[in-house]
């Protein structure tokens, strides 16, 4: 299966915070991409989110830059696709998405890959998940 991941879930396999229901459905995701019939895309801003994450979480003292070194090579050799096209859709496809929903361009562009794609979303980001049920977009289950 194809999926788009969004970010959410992603930085729960790093800080195993939030709800025992997003920490669970994170860790189902996780599985789903050990299985190498499964595969993640992202947009292309999604290794900016990453390193963001990664940069906060170490100026606050969450993490180590060894720490975050360590996940950064982790997620490189994962099964996940990184997009090249999504600014090509930004104040387009994108930027409509994120008007008619209320949503960041960020989650918006996640939402508009997934629609472009006809594929899966996996996100635990409560707007999103809103956004993609007015879609055609299905929230990958676990």
């Amino acid at each position: 299966m194809r999926f788009v991941l969004d970010n959410s879930v992603v930085m729960r396999w790093l800080f195993v915070d939030g709800s025992r229901a997003d920490k669970e459905y994170s860790i189902g995701i996780l599985s789903l991409l050990e299985d190498i019939e499964n595969q993640a895309v992202t947009p292309s801003i999604w290794p900016l989110e990453v390193a963001n994450v990664l940069a906060r979480g170490e100026s606050q003292g969450l993490l180590t830059e060894a720490r975050s070194a360590e996940f950064s090579g982790l997620l490189e050799r994962m099964a996940i696709q990184v997009e090249v096209d999504t600014s090509a859709h930004a104040v387009g496809s994108i930027q409509q998405l994120a008007r008619r929903f209320n949503l960041s361009s960020y989650d918006a562009s996640y939402l508009d890959l997934a629609l472009r794609n006809g594929i899966p979303l996996a996100t635990i980001d409560k707007e999103l998940m809103r956004a993609a049920g007015k879609t055609a977009v299905k929230v990958v289950s676990v």
